[in-house]
């Protein structure tokens, strides 16, 4: 049984899209259908920059999302194709913006 500034903490970390749907704490093998869309680095894209970099280079090669959200997420876009198509989107959207601002947040704390 988890102690109540436990469970707060959880109801926290989840609002802030740093919980996955499972409810454990957000690892690199695990994604949400829609990451974090804040103006800050959250945990989640932390752990997920290694995915992010991989979307970027599918996007620049000009891959199949559909090919892309099997290989990356383990989806199936012909069982799931607007869910798959949402998650591919997302998370490419949010790994654009890791190079226009969140990166900068990222080095930030590697400096200090």
């Amino acid at each position: 049984m988890r102690h109540r500034s436990d469970q707060n903490t959880v109801n926290n970390l989840s609002q802030l899209g740093y919980i996955s749907r499972s409810g454990d704490v957000v690892t690199k093998d695990d994604f949400l259908d829609q990451p974090p869309a804040g103006t800050v680095l959250t945990a989640y894209d932390q752990a997920h920059l290694k995915l992010y970099v991989r979307l970027l280079d599918a996007d620049a090669e000009k891959a199949d999302w559909r090919e892309v959200v099997e290989v990356l997420f383990g989806l199936d876009a012909k069982a799931e194709p607007e869910r798959a198509q949402r998650i591919y989107t997302s998370h490419l959207d949010r790994a654009k913006w890791m190079t226009k601002s969140g990166f900068c947040e990222l080095l930030q704390g590697r400096l200090h």
